[in-house]
């Protein structure tokens, strides 16, 4: 059985930041003036990756990639309630 991964509200719209920075940042066509959202980026990450949450870095590489779903499916259930 998985274990269940329960997230702060916080931390999980701070991943949906990133996931939309990082989606805006992969459309913006080459030479266009990408360095604020490359910065913005970078700044999320550290953001993410040094939250208290996590309690060190090795939580952040254990259940990175869970928060990393659990941002994706809020944004597709907030997605579906909206429509």
């Amino acid at each position: 059985m998985s274990p269940t991964f329960h997230f702060p509200e916080d931390l999980i719209t701070l991943q949906q930041t990133w996931q939309q920075t990082y989606a805006d940042l992969a459309q913006t066509p080459p030479g266009t003036g990408t360095t604020p959202q490359r910065r913005r980026l970078i700044s999320l990450s550290a953001r993410l990756c040094t939250d208290p949450s996590w309690g060190g870095t090795v939580g952040w590489r254990a259940d990175g990639v869970e928060l990393r779903r659990a941002a994706h499916s809020h944004t597709r259930t907030e997605q579906q309630a909206t429509a």
